[in-house]
C-alpha cells in the first residue's frame, strides 16, 4: 500500500488528536524523562509531550517516511536537540532500555503481531518505565468496515481484492492484558470504551474515509472513478445512520510498567 498522505492526515486527524490528548494527559511526567512516541504521525502529540519535558527529550517513531518528514519539519527547529526521529515498525523497535515512558495513540491496531509488539515495547523501556497507550479495539468501526467488505465482494469489484486482506487488528481488553503480562509488564490495566465521531457533511466524511479508515480499500481500486464511487456508496449508507455520517469508533486503553526501579 502507498505511504500515507501526511499533509491530508495532519489536516483531517482531529479525532485522533482529541483521543491522543487524553492519553498525553494521563502521563505523569516530571520533565526530565526520555519519552518514546510510537506511531508519532505528523508529531502533533509529540509536540504536546515535548512542551512538558523541560529537561527531557522525545523519540518520535513511525513506519511512514511521509509522516516523519512532516513531523521533523514541525518539530526539529522548535525543539533543537530534544527530539530524535526513527523510522521503524512498532513491532521491531531498534531501542533497548532507553525509555522512561512509551506512549502511543491510534497505532497498535495497525500492527498484526501484538505478542511481538509488546515484547518490543517492554525491551525499549528502562526498568520501572511505563507504557501508556490507546488504539482501536473491541468492535471498532464494525459497521463501516462491514459495509466496505460487502462492497469489495461485489462481482464488479471482487477482482480488485483477490488475495488481499485487511491489515487491522482490533483486540479486546482481557486478551490484551494477558499479552502484556506475558511480555513482562506488571501493573497492567486495560479497558475499552465507545468513541463515535460524527461529521457535518458528506464531503467531510468521505475525505476522512479516504485518508484514514478505508485508505487500503481505495488503494486497491483501479482509477479515480471507482474510488469516488466506493466512497460515495459508503457515504450514502452513512447518511441513513442515526446520527448521520458517524463512525462507530471504539478505543482500547493500555497501561503497564516494566518491573524494577
Amino acid at each position: 500500500m502507498q505511504d500515507w498522505d501526511a499533509s491530508a492526515y495532519d489536516r483531517l486527524s482531529a479525532p485522533q488528536q482529541s483521543w491522543g490528548t487524553s492519553v498525553v494527559e494521563r502521563l505523569d511526567l516530571e520533565g526530565g524523562e526520555t519519552v518514546v512516541d510510537v506511531g508519532c504521525g505528523t508529531g502533533r502529540l509529540t509536540e504536546a509531550v515535548l512542551s512538558r519535558l523541560t529537561q527531557g527529550r522525545a523519540v518520535a517513531v513511525d513506519r511512514s517516511p511521509a509522516m516523519l518528514q512532516v513531523a521533523s519539519a514541525n518539530l526539529r527547529s522548535r525543539f533543537p536537540g530534544r527530539v530524535m526521529f526513527v523510522q521503524a515498525d512498532a513491532a521491531a523497535l531498534p531501542l533497548v532500555g532507553v525509555a522512561d515512558v512509551i506512549f502511543s495513540t491510534a497505532t497498535f491496531h495497525w500492527v498484526m503481531d501484538h505478542d511481538r509488539l509488546f515484547a518490543a515495547l517492554h525491551a525499549a523501556l528502562k526498568p520501572g518505565g511505563r507504557l501508556v497507550a490507546q488504539c482501536g479495539g473491541g468492535p471498532n468501526l464494525a459497521r463501516l468496515l462491514g459495509r466496505a467488505r460487502r462492497l469489495a465482494s461485489e462481482p464488479r469489484l471482487a477482482r480488485c481484492f483477490e488475495g488481499w486482506s485487511e491489515t487491522l487488528r482490533f483486540e479486546e481488553a482481557e486478551p490484551t492484558a494477558r499479552r502484556l503480562e506475558a511480555a513482562g509488564f506488571v501493573d497492567v490495566q486495560t479497558s475499552t470504551h465507545p468513541a463515535p465521531v460524527s461529521f457535518a457533511t458528506a464531503e467531510e466524511f468521505e475525505d476522512f474515509l479516504a485518508c484514514v479508515c478505508v485508505r487500503a480499500y481505495v488503494a486497491r481500486l483501479p482509477d479515480e472513478r471507482e474510488q469516488t464511487a466506493f466512497l460515495k456508496t459508503l457515504s450514502v449508507l452513512a447518511a441513513g445512520d442515526d446520527p448521520p455520517f458517524t463512525l462507530d469508533y471504539w478505543r482500547l486503553n493500555l497501561e503497564g510498567r516494566r518491573a524494577g526501579n
